[in-house]
C-alpha cells in the first residue's frame, strides 16, 4: 500500500503501517526545521483519535537542540502555541486544550532532534525531554513525514503524518 492510499484509507494495520514506514527514506536532522501541521494515521492504536479531539495542530523544530513537540490551536483557532508534556495530557483536560491555555503553555523547548536507529535505519528522532518516548520520522516527500510514537512500555508503535507548513 502506497502513503497516499493509506491517508485516503484513514485506516490500516499496524503491520501495514509498519511495511509504510520501513519501505520510506530516512531523514536528515536539517529537514526537519520549521513548523509542521499534525495529523493522525488510524492503525488500531489506544491513542487514535486522541490527539484529533484536542486541538493539536503539530510540532516545530527550530534546531536539534530547540523543538516543541505538541503545538495546539488557541480557542479560536486562529494562532498556535506550545504545550508542556508534563502537563498535557492530563486527567484534569478533557476535549479540545485551547481552553486551558494558561495552565498548559510554554515557552521552553521540550524535546531535541537526534539520529538514532529504528527498525534498523538511521533518522532523525525527536526525544522528549521528559518521557521515554521518541517520535521517529521517514520522509514521503519534500513536505510529507510519517511518524512513529515509541514509548516504553508501549504495545505497539503510534502513527501521524507531519506536513509542513505552508506547503
Amino acid at each position: 500500500m502506497t502513503f497516499d492510499e493509506a491517508v485516503k484509507a484513514g485506516r490500516l494495520d499496524a503491520q501495514e503501517a509498519l511495511a509504510l514506514f520501513d519501505s520510506l527514506p530516512t531523514v536528515e536532522l536539517g529537514f526537519m526545521r520549521g513548523t509542521w501541521k499534525g495529523s493522525e494515521l488510524h492503525t488500531g492504536h489506544p491513542m487514535d483519535g486522541m490527539l484529533g479531539a484536542t486541538g493539536w495542530y503539530g510540532k516545530r523544530f527550530v534546531d536539534e537542540e530547540s523543538v516543541h513537540p505538541l503545538l495546539f490551536y488557541t480557542e479560536d483557532r486562529a494562532s498556535v502555541f506550545p504545550v508542556d508534556p508534563r502537563k498535557w495530557p492530563s486527567p484534569t483536560i478533557r476535549g479540545l486544550v485551547g481552553p486551558h491555555r494558561a495552565a498548559v503553555e510554554t515557552e521552553k523547548f521540550k524535546a531535541r532532534l537526534r539520529l538514532t536507529v529504528y527498525r534498523g535505519k538511521v533518522s532523525a528522532t525527536m526525544i522528549y525531554d521528559d518521557w521515554p518516548t521518541n517520535d521517529v520520522f521517514r520522509q514521503v516527500d519534500a513536505n510529507t513525514l510519517l511518524g512513529v510514537m515509541d514509548a516504553r512500555g508501549m504495545a505497539s508503535p503510534y502513527f501521524f503524518v507531519l506536513r509542513r507548513d505552508g506547503a
